[in-house]
């Protein structure tokens, strides 16, 4: 792991996290067992990026503002971006990133971002916070973007591993165009059987699977006879589910917002799911993951 990991710590769980990004990299319990991904690279070696001011994909990699297109790659600059550490005790830490003129030059607003990690016995609770200190309208979109290891912790076999979502799932969910990354039209029946979904590789032949109007603000992953995670997210109506099949990781994605609908082409203010933001404003989206050995 890079030297300038910055770990914090409670009496149950320690948590390194990652300057650039403000990524957490890794959350282990007192026996040193590890519940993120491996981010072995053959697959993916990514380990929680947070997703802004974009999640997921463009039209052409580009938004539109007064007529003007920028550039901006997928899932955003964010998790690109070094943030600086404005406040830290042995248990928290508070990352800060800020507009400059490297960001400008892709995004033309004023914004600040604060990511902030708290451990409390076996409970990891991050809060990101955007803030709006400019004199125009702010439009963004926020999401979460974990891996967690598949399987757990714990023995489990991985095709015993499941959610289970704080409510009944029976609407449909959407996929994207594999070229592309963008929303496809069609949205497709669910996997979730009442409150349970069953994960498989199988589901992410075709990428991630996408919730745009979720019902649950939680839910359990976990396997019979293994550890589990409890997951909230009290501010995201969106979520999505993604690995590469043969990894050992399940993406579990927090979303307020998502990839252009394919075909999208209007100014980016107008795209559906994003947060608005009015000069002064401030918005946070909560996500809060106990663990459970």
């Amino acid at each position: 792991m890079p030297d300038d990991l910055i770990t914090i710590a409670s009496d149950r769980l320690s948590a390194r996290i990652n300057p650039t990004g403000a990524e957490l990299w890794s959350l282990t319990d007192p026996e040193g067992r590890e519940y993120m991904t491996d981010a072995d690279p053959a697959f993916w070696g990514g380990h929680a990026p947070v997703l802004f001011p974009v999640v997921g994909s463009l039209v052409n990699d580009q938004l539109v503002v007064d007529g003007q297109a920028y550039n901006v790659p997928r899932h955003g600059f964010a998790r690109r971006s070094t943030f600086s550490v404005v406040e830290q005790t042995a248990g928290q830490i508070v990352f800060r990133l800020r507009d400059s003129a490297d960001t400008r030059a892709v995004y033309p607003f004023a914004f600040e971002l604060d990511l902030g990690f708290r451990l409390e016995g076996w409970r990891l609770d991050i809060v990101a916070s955007v803030r709006n200190p400019g004199d125009r309208l702010l439009p963004f979109s926020f999401g979460y973007h974990p891996a967690f290891a598949w399987p757990l912790p714990g023995g489990a076999a991985k095709a015993a591993h499941g959610l289970t979502f704080a409510n009944d799932e029976p609407g449909l969910v959407r996929r994207v165009a594999r070229n592309t990354g963008l929303l496809l039209p069609d949205a497709m029946p669910t996997p979730v059987v009442g409150r349970s979904l069953a994960l498989d590789e199988a589901l992410f032949v075709d990428d991630a699977v996408i919730w745009t109007d979720l019902t649950s603000r939680a839910l359990r992953y976990d396997a019979p006879g293994g550890a589990g995670l409890d997951i909230a997210f009290p501010d995201m109506p969106m979520l999505g589910l993604w690995q590469v099949p043969g990894a050992r990781y399940i993406c579990i994605e927090p979303w307020h917002g998502h990839a252009d609908p394919l075909g999208f082409s209007g100014e980016f203010a107008t795209k559906p799911g994003l947060v608005t933001l009015a000069p002064g404003g401030m918005r946070q989206f909560h996500l809060s993951i106990t663990v459970n050995p």
